[in-house]
């Protein structure tokens, strides 16, 4: 008789925080002295790795203009720009004959795959996106779906969306990979060939998604992708649209200018005629942000070397205890679509009992030195579904304004690859000590924002 070796799967090692800008930066307190700032404001902007600082410093001294550049520096950062794109294109998993564009953000990538669009086309989005992916279609036959409140009801929504569509022409779907409100992971997979099985072609907000799991076009088979660098932990403002290159191909350039014409001439009746490129270079007309490039490069390639499986879980670990923590607290309703137990990235919102989101945030950073976010987090109709408010109701970020004696707001707190466990244990005491205790200081609203009385 032989043993049979059973072998113990190995569970991800819970890795340090990743070194990032910042960390020990003091700020001051309002009641006095300073503290260590906790950065929990990681879905709006992460602090930039200093891996991708030192690689963005080391290159600065060799900056130099692309593509048109006959200089040595010119050539060496034309290289490193294309370089960089092919480095991101395979982060994201990019399939043969995959375009990939360098834009200023997500925001900036949904505008303009918005201008390619066929004539025709119908965009389809639930009102869970946020506004960079909910309003760039206004020019186009738009359905805005209802919040759904599983996976399941997700994908059935868009599936009966689709198939009563008439005429049936182009259409494209688009869809956040994980709520920049909620923290919830959208089933893409799933809505993917959704859209597929009905004619449709789909684009992925991956903003919130990239820096915390792995993003694939291939493995998703989604269309396009879009995401931000200042969420990736790389500053400098640059962005990524990436996925078919057939309709950005046909479509007017997004800038017109030098770097996307190939050739200008005089027209016999006095004008211009220009020939566009077809590839990338359509729609990069000007001087390309290339330190914006490769620094997203550079926090691919941190993040890549990191390990994903490894910052994944320690991310896990930090959720569980926030979560934990704030079930502990009386009057804390956590914020979900989903429901208990659905799978999240480091991303959470709440609101408590008694107190105003910008309230509780104020006193946080002046009392505490935490930062976090408070309001509708640019997902206003989100919000307001999740809160239980009328769709018209208004609301804006910061605003004093209450509906049913809520305030029509929340406090949002999400962190990352670069975020101590420290960090997480002082906000869960922080909150608690407010809501026991009450504030320390007293404060009053100046242009929309609570600040202390001081």
């Amino acid at each position: 008789m032989t043993a049979t070796a059973v072998h113990a799967v190995a569970e991800p090692t819970i890795c340090a925080p990743l070194p990032v800008l910042g960390a020990d930066v003091t700020v001051p307190l309002a009641t006095g002295g300073e503290r260590t700032y906790a950065a929990l404001d990681y879905a709006a902007s992460a602090p930039a790795l200093q891996r991708v600082w030192d690689d963005v410093a080391a290159y600065a001294p060799y900056y130099g203009s692309v593509h048109r550049g006959a200089g040595h520096l010119s050539q060496l950062s034309t290289d490193l720009f294309e370089k960089s794109r092919a480095t991101v294109a395979a982060f994201l998993g990019c399939r043969p004959g995959d375009e990939l564009l360098f834009t200023r953000s997500t925001t900036d990538s949904l505008n303009l795959l918005a201008g390619a669009l066929p004539e025709g086309c119908e965009v389809f989005v639930f009102e869970t996106e946020h506004h960079a992916a909910l309003l760039p279609w206004r020019s186009s036959r738009l359905t805005v779906l209802d919040a759904p409140r599983s996976h399941e009801e997700a994908v059935r929504t868009l599936e009966r969306a689709l198939a009563a569509r008439e005429p049936y022409g182009p259409a494209l779907v688009c869809v956040t990979g994980a709520s920049n409100v909620t923290g919830e992971i959208w089933p893409v997979r799933e809505l993917a060939a959704a859209a597929h099985a009905h004619g449709a072609r789909i684009v992925l907000d991956a903003a919130q998604l990239a820096p915390h799991r792995p993003v694939s076009l291939a493995e998703l088979d989604v269309d396009w992708v879009a995401f931000s660098g200042h969420k990736l932990y790389a500053p400098f403002g640059s962005g990524v649209l990436a996925g078919r290159a057939d309709w950005l191909r046909s479509a007017e350039p997004y800038l017109a200018g030098g770097g996307a014409s190939r050739t200008v001439t005089r027209a016999e009746d006095g004008g211009v005629e220009v020939a566009w490129h077809t590839g990338a270079a359509r729609h990069e007309a000007g001087s390309p942000n290339v330190i914006g490039a490769y620094a997203v490069a550079a926090a691919c390639t941190a993040l890549t070397e990191a390990g994903p499986e490894h910052l994944a879980a320690r991310e896990e670990a930090l959720l569980e205890r926030l979560l934990t923590g704030l079930a502990e607290l009386p009057g804390i309703r956590v914020l979900s679509l989903f429901g208990a137990g659905a799978d999240r990235v480091g991303v959470v919102s709440f609101t408590a009992e008694g107190w105003h989101s910008s309230h509780l945030a104020a006193a946080l950073s002046a009392e505490y030195g935490i930062g976090v976010r408070d309001g509708l987090f640019c997902a206003h109709p989100l919000v307001r579904t999740l809160l239980e408010a009328e769709r018209t109701e208004p609301g804006e970020c910061g605003a004093p304004q209450e509906t049913d004696g809520q305030a029509l707001s929340a406090v949002r707190v999400s962190f990352g690859a670069g975020t101590p466990e420290e960090h997480v244990e002082r906000f869960l005491g922080a909150v608690r000590e407010l809501l026991t205790d009450g504030a320390r200081l007293d404060y009053r609203t100046v242009d929309g924002r609570w600040v202390p009385a001081v």
